[in-house]
């Protein structure tokens, strides 16, 4: 399998799962969210490789959860501000920014980066050949 069909099903996977997410929560998602589950699961990628192999995995949740935080802001920029689709609205959130993003989901999203780590690595190793690293907690 060629990197760009594995990254491809990858995105598809990142995209459905963020959506099913939504769907759970709150009864409905939209393809803009689809579009963003997709690219932040490519870019847990990104971060393991950023932050190189020794890096725990709760760096990296860290991490990939601002990642996620900061692509959501992005897409909700653009969504919701510019193209006034109203897609989401944390305005009644405390410590939210612009409506866009808040706390609560940030930290939501630092907890669901743990297996979407192991499920990228897994993907990688099933679909690339890649090895699966070897993780530690701290």
């Amino acid at each position: 399998m060629s990197q760009f069909q594995a990254y491809s099903i990858m995105f598809l996977t990142g995209g459905f799962l963020y959506c099913g997410i939504e769907i759970l929560a709150r009864g409905y998602s939209h393809i803009s969210m689809f579009l963003a589950g997709g690219t932040c699961f490519l870019m847990v990628g990104v971060v393991e490789f950023l932050l190189g192999g020794t890096a725990s995995v709760i760096s990296q949740m860290l991490v990939c959860g601002l990642m996620i935080t900061t692509v959501e802001l992005f897409v909700g920029v653009i969504v919701n501000r510019h193209l006034h689709l109203n897609v989401w609205d944390y305005s009644g959130q405390q410590y939210n920014f612009m409506g866009q993003i808040c706390l609560l989901y940030t930290n939501l999203w630092i907890l669901l980066s743990c297996p979407m780590i192991f499920l990228h690595d897994y993907m990688e190793y099933i679909l690339l050949g890649y090895k699966i690293p070897e993780y530690h907690i701290f």
